[in-house]
């Protein structure tokens, strides 16, 4: 496989060429060290050209059509002149850990349009289904000019939060008896959402829908308000269907406008690159610990300690910390 230049590659980030911007992306998902040396070369000459997209994170249990709702979304947001993109997390398999769904198997119509970039990602094992490269990722897309990043989460553990903190919409796919039922909901994802949409829901499952909506709405009326004037809106549809789509597309605009006039648009940016700094300081902290024979020799013995169960891996990480500083 051909090594390119970082020069190459942000011309053809610059130009749209996919290809490129795949490799570019494969490059800031590498670990290598020398890999990463020009990751952040190649970060460092398009961040000019970022911060013009809207960032959408799509959450929901898996079976809610989460896929399809994307599909669907992205060949409307196209139809009004945009360009989408699509960083899907996909569950790593625990083997190789590449990407097990094959996003673009489940996104057929939209791998096919001229305007969408469709990106599967391998979780490999990161925290709650946030591949650890997301939001560098997501830079990439919007130096080639993507209008909308689409963020997929596998719906399970962590990745609600995670994506929650690197987007500027977060949306909520529901469906009517999947096992997240009112009661089923976690209140720290209900404080997260700024637009609810109840999918799949058909002529025979319309009241129950409506019910829900209901239920819904009573719940958020008694939860904090994430941003001032704004209520959130309970949607019903059918991605499949191509209903209610639509009205979630306005919604995520007039979100974007009440943010962009509350002037709280921008400090959340700021917020989102801020936790990102904060993970790369603990990041390249732990790379350099591993990479001095000194400093590594007791990593290993506390981490030792931790798998052996001789104490709390936190009583361990804090004691090799303490080391580490004196050092």
């Amino acid at each position: 496989m051909k090594n390119f230049s970082t020069a190459e590659l942000i011309e053809g980030i610059k130009s749209g060429d996919k290809r490129l911007l795949g490799k570019a992306i494969t490059l800031v998902e590498s670990k290598k060290k020398e890999h990463r040396e020009q990751a952040e070369e190649l970060l460092k000459e398009i961040m000019p050209l970022t911060g013009r997209s809207i960032r959408v994170g799509i959450t929901g249990v898996p079976g809610a059509g989460k896929s399809t709702f994307i599909e669907t979304f992205g060949k409307l947001a196209i139809q009004y002149g945009k360009k989408v993109a699509v960083l899907a997390i996909d569950p790593s398999s625990s083997l190789n850990k590449g990407s097990i769904l094959g996003d673009k198997t489940r996104m057929e119509e939209l791998a096919t349009e001229k305007n969408a970039f469709i990106r599967p990602s391998p979780t490999s094992g990161f925290l709650g289904g946030v591949a650890n490269a997301t939001f560098e990722s997501m830079l990439i897309c919007e130096a080639a000019g993507y209008d909308y990043i689409l963020i997929e989460t596998v719906g399970v553990g962590q990745s609600e939060v995670l994506v929650s903190d690197i987007t500027d919409v977060f949306v909520f796919l529901k469906i009517i008896g999947g096992g997240d039922e009112l009661q089923g909901i976690k209140r720290g994802i209900m404080e997260m959402v700024d637009v609810i949409f109840i999918n799949k829901v058909e002529d025979e499952n319309k009241i129950r829908a409506k019910n829900t909506k209901v239920e819904l709405m009573r719940a958020l009326h008694f939860l904090p308000s994430k941003e001032k004037g704004w209520k959130v809106p309970v949607l019903l549809g059918s991605a499949l269907n191509n209903t209610g789509i639509e009205e979630v597309y306005e919604k995520i605009q007039e979100f974007i406008d009440l943010k962009t006039a509350n002037n709280t648009f921008d400090k959340a940016r700021e917020k989102q690159a801020e936790k990102r700094f904060d993970y790369w300081v603990q990041e390249y902290i732990l790379q350099q610990t591993k990479s001095e024979s000194a400093t590594e020799n007791f990593y290993e013995f506390h981490k030792k300690n931790a798998s052996d169960l001789k104490s709390n891996p936190s009583t361990e990480a804090k004691a090799f910390v303490q080391k580490l500083l004196k050092k």
